[in-house]
């Protein structure tokens, strides 16, 4: 299961509504940097009819099921620290992330 905090949501939810379209967000994983593997987000228009879906403060979260290994238990935040603001993932599954934060090994 994947879950958004409120921030997140709240925060995917305005940029959907300025997008004027989309079903919600995917997220997923792909090999890149130094520790392996990063984090993918995207909106998305038509769901793959693999993809797992999660329903979470009122934002569907799709997952296909190769990332959903990686990702299971994943929370999702958005979070401001000084002048900077994103989306800060919290996987359990992650036993080490590179010293950028752009990357991190299962």
């Amino acid at each position: 299961m994947i879950t958004l905090t409120d921030k997140a949501a709240n925060h995917i939810r305005r940029f959907l509504e300025k997008r004027g379209k989309g079903q919600g967000v995917r997220i997923g994983v792909k090999t890149s940097g130094c520790s392996g593997m990063a984090y993918t987000l995207e909106f998305v228009d038509t769901p793959d009819e693999n993809d797992q879906v999660f329903d979470n403060n009122g934002i569907k979260v799709f997952v296909d099921a190769k990332s959903l290994v990686y990702l299971d238990g994943t929370q999702l935040d958005y979070v401001k620290e000084g002048l900077q603001e994103g989306f800060k993932f919290e996987n359990p599954n992650a036993t080490a992330t590179c010293g950028c934060g752009e990357s991190f090994h299962v």
